[in-house]
């Protein structure tokens, strides 16, 4: 088992060129963030809501809390395994947003944490570029679904 100094913090950042206001949207409105991210949602993200996100494909889920949303500007979650993740929404002009996601509260053996760390790098790296493709260019490249196309739950 390998003993860390800290605990990892994971850190994805994109310019995606589209106002705040329709970068902030996408991940709190579940309409739009099915198209790059999750199957289904129990509700847009408002402050202080539990809301549940399911990816359909894998036969999994996660209930989330939102502890703060800034509009156009920043979210805060805590997913049920006690890791927090925030988005910031950075306005570089009037059409394009640089948007910084970080994750952090890893527990287990250091291993464990590095391990669900990358995991989580990868993850967020793929939504970005799901979610440049999509608002920019109107692509849906599935890219969370072909990630781990073996890993489908058989229906």
């Amino acid at each position: 088992m390998t003993v860390l100094s800290e605990a990892p913090v994971v850190q994805a950042e994109m310019l995606i060129r589209k106002p705040a206001k329709d970068v902030f949207e996408a991940f709190v409105d579940p309409a739009v963030t099915v198209k790059f991210w999750f199957t289904k949602s129990s509700g847009r993200l408002e402050a202080g809501k539990r809301v549940r996100w399911e990816w359909e494909m894998y036969g999994v889920g996660d209930d989330v809390l939102v502890t703060s949303i800034e509009p156009n500007r920043r979210i805060a979650i805590e997913s049920s395994d006690g890791t927090r993740t925030e988005w910031e929404f950075v306005s570089r002009a009037d059409d394009e947003t640089f948007v910084t996601i970080k994750n952090s509260g890893f527990t287990g053996g250091g291993d464990e944490m590095v391990g669900r760390a990358l995991d989580s790098m990868g993850g967020y790296t793929m939504v970005l570029c799901g979610l440049k493709a999509y608002l920019e260019h109107g692509v849906i490249l599935n890219v969370v679904a072909d990630k781990a196309p073996d890993a489908h739950v058989r229906r």
